[in-house]
């Protein structure tokens, strides 16, 4: 009987994505981290009733996670420069679904609280290092796509998130549960699908050293971040006032109105911001950012007057122009802000736009919750817009006041 010689056997390899099945993996959970974190606006109205909570109690939920982003991004902002974009995405992927554990089985407002502030870490970490992935695999034959792609999938997953669970506040038999599992099996499944992607950064030391909170924004882009900053103020002081008070908002004009109103109103935010940003792809980002800026200002003044007139119609269409401001300036924003970036700057860059952006969505929240608990929701609803077109304002006279560079 002839001997058999056992070949040696070879490791066996896990199939690895393209560049083309990466960059589509990556906008995904862009999409999949906005979604969550609007998912639960149109679901307060229902913690209320049951937990029995202010809107002062309301505010402290929604900027616990803003704030806890904030401070993922100022310390883990770059890692994925340092470590890889693979293994902190991979990670910060996991995180997030262990949140969405944590919504499914709260039972009261500080497991809520500590559900969000979990939401937020795992959001900020994942965030730049999804949008510096989408750069790094970006096709050389589009180039903006990834821009355009970091501009506009927030909008998408805000859009995506608050319809999901407004549809399943009115159908499903347990809305506070059901949105949150189906995003842990998304979370679980995109974290596995990242292990399989090409790494694009090249890892090398100081990953401690980075965790320092800091700031790092590529030199190249600075002016452009310091003549924006007004604009992008105004925008997501807008966004975290829809977010946080709108269903409040959407009640004080009419007390009877459907509970799935106020995700509503917040889903017309995300859907006009998403449609903006993508119809002013083409156009200057200069122009979209003063057209942007602009309509935060009728957006905003539309709101105020919707209570007065005891109109839903005029907050929904309030709410519409600010989206589009919103989604406009946002997307002219980071045009401006990315292109100039080198490859190793691209994390921090984002991570100091995301910075910017939930400082300006989270204090005045905040404030204004703390407002409409001294003073009634009507007041808080006057100095936010009143901030928002001062502004919009001074972001539009900086603006102008600039050569055409853009």
């Amino acid at each position: 009987m002839p001997s058999v010689t056992a070949l040696p056997s070879r490791p066996r390899r896990l199939p690895v994505l393209g560049r083309r099945g990466a960059f589509p993996l990556h906008a995904s959970v862009l999409v999949g981290l906005l979604a969550a974190s609007s998912a639960p606006t149109p679901l307060y109205a229902l913690y209320q009733a049951a937990w029995h909570f202010s809107a002062m109690t309301l505010t402290l939920v929604f900027s616990a996670y803003a704030l806890a982003l904030l401070v993922a991004l100022l310390t883990a902002g770059t890692l994925s420069d340092h470590l890889g974009r693979r293994p902190v995405l991979a990670a910060a992927l996991l995180a997030e679904a262990v949140a969405m554990a944590a919504f499914a089985t709260a039972r009261g407002v500080p497991a809520l609280i500590a559900a969000r502030i979990l939401q937020g870490l795992a959001t900020g970490a994942a965030t730049s290092a999804a949008g510096a992935a989408l750069l790094d695999f970006e096709d050389p034959d589009r180039p903006g796509r990834a821009t355009l792609a970091n501009g506009t999938t927030p909008a998408v997953g805000m859009a995506a998130g608050v319809l999901a669970a407004t549809a399943l506040v009115q159908y499903a038999p347990a809305p506070t549960r059901t949105v949150y599992l189906l995003l842990l099996l998304l979370f679980t499944a995109q974290a596995a699908a990242v292990l399989l992607t090409p790494e694009t950064a090249r890892p090398h030391p100081g990953a401690w050293r980075s965790l320092r909170p800091a700031i790092a924004v590529a030199p190249a882009s600075r002016p452009a971040l310091a003549l924006a900053t007004p604009g992008i103020a105004a925008a997501w002081a807008l966004g975290g006032f829809y977010s946080s008070l709108g269903p409040s908002l959407a009640r004080l004009i009419d007390p009877h109105t459907a509970p799935a109103t106020g995700g509503l109103v917040f889903f017309t935010l995300t859907a006009a911001a998403g449609l903006a940003g993508h119809t002013a792809r083409a156009l200057p980002a200069r122009t979209v950012s003063l057209a942007g800026t602009a309509l935060l200002v009728p957006g905003a003044l539309l709101t105020l007057s919707a209570p007065h007139l005891h109109s839903l119609s005029a907050l929904f269409a309030g709410t519409a122009l600010a989206g589009a401001g919103f989604g406009a300036v946002t997307q002219a924003a980071l045009r401006l802000l990315l292109p100039p970036a080198a490859p190793g700057e691209r994390a921090g860059t984002l991570a100091a736009y995301y910075v910017l952006s939930y400082l300006a969505m989270s204090i005045p929240a905040v404030l204004a919750g703390l407002l409409t608990n001294l003073y009634g929701l009507w007041t808080a609803v006057t100095l936010h817009a009143a901030t928002v077109v001062l502004l919009a304002l001074t972001g539009l006279a900086r603006t102008a006041r600039q050569p055409r560079t853009a």
